[in-house]
């Protein structure tokens, strides 16, 4: 009995490393310097990108106008205000494989977080099952709050992150932590696989 005990629980375990290995994305290396740390909002005058149409923009400190500018929109068009809100408390925070805390957290377990605080919606825990369940869309159908997903690792999906407008999404960066940034900008697109509304 403690032998099959032993077993179920080496399987479970085996299981959970399967599905915590599969929720984001694999390091890359970046070219940009260090970021603020989680905590830092738009009141201290830095929004974390490093989408190149967004760097360096002056930002005026007053929350949703920083988040306007960064994505080249009227403050008008972001209709969600408890969406930018919420991606204003992570904004900074460490990404760690497996995480779920501001201290650290992984691309599907931040985009699952704000699905269910934004949205009242729970999504699946990694972003391979993310991605086979949703409605696909083409880029230039993508409205705020759909998902966009990437194969940093080879063939499947390893990265999912939300996006915003004109080409901007909020995800977390293997080494930036949670960062807005341009699905065009060649690193990204380059491995950017697939789009869409998730079926719930």
């Amino acid at each position: 009995m403690q032998h099959r005990s032993f077993k179920y629980l080496t399987v479970i375990s085996w299981v959970m490393a399967v599905l915590i290995l599969a929720s984001c994305g694999s390091r890359r290396k970046t070219r940009y310097g260090s970021l603020p740390r989680h905590g830092t909002s738009s009141t201290s005058k830095t929004i974390p990108t490093d989408a190149s149409d967004a760097r360096n923009k002056s930002l005026s400190g007053s929350g949703i106008d920083d988040y306007a500018a960064i994505l080249g929109v009227s403050a008008r068009d972001l209709n969600n205000k408890s969406l930018y809100a919420f991606i204003d408390k992570w904004l900074g925070s460490p990404h760690r494989l497996g995480g779920s805390q501001p201290s650290g957290i992984d691309c599907s377990g931040f985009v699952g977080i704000l699905y269910r605080e934004v949205y009242g919606k729970n999504l699946p825990r990694t972003s391979r099952d993310m991605g086979n369940q949703v409605k696909r869309k083409y880029e230039r159908q993508l409205r705020e709050g759909d998902l966009v997903f990437f194969s940093f690792g080879g063939r499947n999906i390893d990265h999912v992150g939300v996006y915003l407008h004109n080409n901007k999404f909020v995800h977390v960066s293997t080494r930036r932590g949670v960062i807005i940034s341009n699905m065009k900008d060649s690193w990204y697109y380059k491995y950017f696989v697939r789009a869409g509304t998730p079926k719930i």
